[in-house]
């Protein structure tokens, strides 16, 4: 048995893994005390069948406090993506430092010799990472759909708060229909030009993976073919965890 987590900024996502399947997920907020959450799943589990802990982590403070939660309950090592060789998997082209461990992991999910990715994650924050063959090239940041919704509807005292859905029109006839129709028909647009100027300046063609919340409605709402995979960076957990001695 393994365990395995991706601690985004929002949410963590706690999986239990046997024979490279995942048996069961929990999900939990990143920030805030967790520990009677975990209590409620780890309390009755059985620690002397674990093998490994490896977490992908963007939020440093939470992964600690998980890593000392699992201290109290086995003598397992909890690690981080970062911390084991990954270039003996990928070869990264970035400053390691600071790419996300997460953006790695979804990178070690899918990569293949003679294939090209472009992955497109709709988290806290937007991110386009770009994989030619074997080699990680780096990618694109842009502000998350979500987060970009609150701050508007934060900082603007007539715009309510709104949740965006899949807009047939793009004028809008009042101020929901128009906030909806500028994220929808804004982001989608922004996902076709930036995954058309990765092309143009590759001078290459990719498949693209699109995860993440808003994957659904985006997936048939853009031009650029896309195959969606809600797993993809546990799956690359599951890859990097034949890292571990």
């Amino acid at each position: 048995m393994i365990i395995l987590g991706d601690i985004g900024n929002t949410e963590t996502k706690i999986c239990l893994v046997k024979n490279d399947k995942i048996i069961k997920k929990i999900l939990i907020p990143s920030l805030g005390k967790k520990n009677h959450i975990l209590n409620r799943y780890f309390n009755k589990f059985d620690f002397s069948k674990l093998e490994k802990i490896l977490f992908c982590s963007v939020v440093p403070t939470t992964f600690k406090e998980l890593k000392k939660y699992f201290k109290k309950k086995t003598s397992i090592k909890c690690h981080e993506l970062k911390e084991l060789n990954l270039r003996s998997m990928l070869k990264i082209d970035v400053n390691y430092k600071q790419v996300g461990s997460d953006r790695l992991a979804n990178a070690i999910s899918i990569s293949k010799k003679n294939k090209n990715f472009v992955i497109l994650d709709f988290g806290t924050a937007t991110t386009f990472d770009v994989l030619i063959g074997k080699n990680y090239k780096g990618g694109i940041i842009s502000p998350g759909i979500n987060l970009s919704l609150k701050t508007l509807s934060n900082k603007a005292s007539l715009i309510p708060k709104i949740n965006l859905k899949r807009m047939s029109k793009v004028i809008g006839k009042d101020t929901k229909s128009a906030v909806r129709s500028g994220f929808f028909w804004g982001y989608a647009g922004l996902i076709d030009n930036v995954i058309n100027l990765i092309k143009k300046e590759t001078k290459k063609s990719f498949d693209v993976v699109i995860t993440g919340g808003f994957s659904k409605l985006f997936k048939n709402s853009i031009k650029t073919k896309t195959k969606q995979d809600f797993d993809i960076t546990i799956n690359g957990l599951i890859k990097a965890t034949k890292l571990i001695k």
